[in-house]
């Protein structure tokens, strides 16, 4: 029986993913062993366990940024949590090791390393974090969802997505999505997230311009978030949120989407052949703007940087956009061909292979 070890967390963009995987090659090998492998204040010491998967943690031990007392302890305690991530894959008898970037996965890929097993690595985004670009120096299985990611050994398998997601009828769903939302079956829908914390710029900008989108002929759907500065304008048409725990219903309703360019939400959209606007998060390094650059330049969304959603840009690109139902088709034709709905059993099979050639 296989035993495998899937590493990684912290964030959202990092556990989804993994679970993601994880359901892939349970769905393919029942009776093998996935174990996942954290930290016990990331996001995984919550969402690993509810879907099922053991958890083992390790230290949260991040690359220092600067030279600090931190950075002076640092090796000590990074090698502390190899050591520790090597006892784990020995005790465990992990057969491959999988990994997704974030706290405990550059741990885990020197342990995988120094255990002699196959390791596999995979990057959301477009622009890679540190683990990621230090670890896909150890090994030839490097999977990436964006073509162009600066990876070494890059391979393009798309992101692994959420399988309600992925197996996602929209058609069949949308008049249950309609209901579940309360939204109309004779109006277009627009779907605004800005994720489950929300953006401050989307927010504002929309509900300033809601009554003049839905006097275009839309209804809105806008999850806000948890923010204290929203204000609802309270006009028929427009349906707020604080936040979406069916985000499959309301992709099955939506017929276009304006959000921000995380790799998920990215990949989300080209693979159900949404068309959208991504208004990329500005703080950070511009990792937002990269992911959507692909789906952008082959003409299945339009971007709009942060300070220039304004009113004004939702009156003269936005609605005219909206009210184009021949480049709409457009745009929905272009983001199917270039999406990726089964990413994660195209990862499941790298993983596959490289324990193949490891035991050939």
């Amino acid at each position: 029986m296989t035993v495998y070890l899937l590493a990684g967390g912290g964030t959202a963009g990092h556990v989804n993913p993994l679970l993601a995987t994880a359901d892939a090659i349970r769905a393919r090998e029942p009776n093998a062993t996935v174990l996942v492998l954290g930290t016990a204040e990331g996001l995984e010491s919550r969402l690993v366990p509810d879907r099922g998967y053991e958890l083992l943690t390790i230290e949260r031990v991040p690359f220092p940024r600067r030279l600090n007392l931190y950075a002076l302890s640092f090796p000590a305690r990074f090698f502390r949590a190899v050591r520790h991530a090597r006892a784990l894959i020995a005790s465990r008898g992990v057969d491959v090791v999988v990994g997704f970037g974030g706290y405990a996965a550059a741990p885990a890929y020197l342990a995988a390393r120094g255990s002699r097993i196959p390791l596999v690595i995979h990057e959301a985004n477009a622009l890679p974090g540190i683990a990621n670009r230090w670890g896909s120096r150890l090994t030839r299985h490097v999977a990436v969802t964006f073509p162009n990611t600066p990876l070494a050994h890059a391979h393009q398998t798309g992101m692994p997505l959420r399988v309600e997601i992925a197996a996602l009828d929209r058609a069949a769903t949308r008049a249950q999505a309609l209901r579940h939302f309360g939204l109309g079956s004779t109006r277009p829908v627009l779907l605004v997230t800005g994720g489950s914390t929300g953006a401050a710029r989307i927010n504002a900008t929309v509900t300033e311009t809601a009554r003049d989108i839905t006097k275009a002929g839309w209804q809105i759907l806008h999850t806000v978030g948890e923010t204290r500065e929203f204000i609802d304008p309270q006009i028929p048409g427009y349906h707020a949120l604080p936040y979406c725990d069916r985000m499959d219903l309301a992709l099955a309703a939506a017929d276009f989407v304006l959000a921000r360019s995380g790799a998920a939400t990215v990949s989300e959209l080209a693979g159900l052949g949404i068309p959208s606007v991504f208004v990329p998060y500005p703080v950070g390094n511009g990792e937002q703007e990269l992911n959507a650059r692909d789906l952008v330049s082959e003409g299945g969304a339009i971007l709009c940087r942060d300070a220039e959603f304004t009113g004004e840009w939702v009156q003269n690109t936005l609605i005219p956009l909206l009210a184009n139902a021949e480049q709409r088709r457009t745009m929905v034709n272009r983001a199917s061909a270039s999406g990726i709905r089964d990413g994660a059993e195209r990862l499941a099979n790298m993983v596959f292979a490289a324990l193949a050639e490891s035991r050939a």
